[in-house]
């Protein structure tokens, strides 16, 4: 049997995608990371995660290059996590430690140290491309 007689194989596709991994590994990291309050495997999880969706997006066709799209989840994981930081903590809890409101403070810093290192390597993505063409 030949393979252009097979039913339900792509031309377009011929081999399977791995970003499905790389996204469900960055966010099962970043959600260990943030809920156990690891700081290093937090902020490693959700720029896997963030650049995943990219990448992801940009095989997909929804993008045409992945630095935008890079740009967007980290300015959104930003916002989210100095909005909710606005929104729950009084400003003594950021004198504390890893104790109450403190462990949330870290928690947040973390998603936001992420979302800026995102935000950075987009940027500097699309800087390198436009001077490399």
């Amino acid at each position: 049997m030949d393979v252009d007689d097979q039913q339900g194989l792509s031309d377009q596709y011929p081999t399977a995608s791995p970003w499905p991994v790389f996204v469900a590994l960055g966010l099962a990291l970043s959600e260990v990371g943030v809920f156990v309050g690891l700081f290093p495997v937090a902020v490693f999880g959700l720029i896997l995660f963030g650049g995943s969706v990219a990448g992801i997006l940009t095989e997909a066709g929804y993008a045409d290059r992945p630095w935008p799209t890079l740009v967007g989840v980290g300015a959104v994981l930003s916002l989210l996590a100095v909005g909710i930081g606005a929104a729950y903590l009084p400003l003594s809890a950021v004198t504390l430690a890893n104790v109450g409101e403190g462990a949330l403070f870290t928690r947040l810093v973390a998603v936001v140290v992420a979302g800026l290192v995102m935000a950075a390597m987009g940027g500097v993505g699309r800087v390198m491309e436009q001077t490399a063409a």
